[in-house]
């Protein structure tokens, strides 16, 4: 089994179901099964909790492990530039660090193996061709020109993921992902 783009989907997407679901208090259970149980029948591999005790209050994870890890150089390069580029932009980062955190790991990847910043949360068929034509390299072309970042790595104050932070640390990154 090799991690695709799907699976860093996935578990960004159900971090963030995670916090809504204990922000409402279980009271949108329903809801959020009927969208796991639609994602899991499309192509991401999430496991579908079968009560409402279990999601949002288990202590397991879905865990993807990358081939190899990005270098400690990349890491904080596009650490440092997640910063700069959240204080320029006027966004924030998630509310849940381990997004923001999974998201940069994402992107110090590509920089390594490909040579720039490419978009970790699409699936490409020919990332060297998506890296020369620069669409999604990081920031994309739909977030510089409208503010929408498909990654959630940079989101406006008015969206309901956004948290109070344009920071990150080095140890804060190593803490959420030692176990991806």
């Amino acid at each position: 089994w090799h991690p695709s783009e799907n699976s860093l989907l996935s578990i960004i997407f159900i971090s963030l179901i995670q916090h809504s679901f204990t922000q409402t208090k279980q009271k949108n259970f329903k809801q959020l099964h009927k969208i796991l149980m639609i994602l899991q029948a499309s192509s991401f591999n999430i496991a579908v909790p079968l009560s409402g005790s279990s999601l949002g209050c288990s202590r397991h994870r879905h865990v993807v492990r990358a081939q190899a890890e990005p270098s400690e150089k990349s890491v904080e390069i596009m650490r440092k530039f997640s910063e700069q580029y959240a204080r320029k932009s006027g966004t924030y980062f998630c509310v849940d660090k381990g997004v923001t955190a999974v998201v940069i790991k994402g992107l110090a990847d590509h920089k390594d193996t490909l040579g720039a910043p490419l978009c970790p949360c699409r699936h490409y068929d020919d990332k060297p061709a998506e890296v020369a034509q620069g669409f999604w390299n990081c920031p994309c072309v739909p977030m510089r020109e409208r503010k929408e970042c498909h990654c959630m790595l940079f989101l406006t104050p008015e969206n309901d993921f956004a948290g109070n932070d344009q920071a990150i640390s080095l140890e804060d990154i190593r803490a959420t992902t030692a176990n991806m």
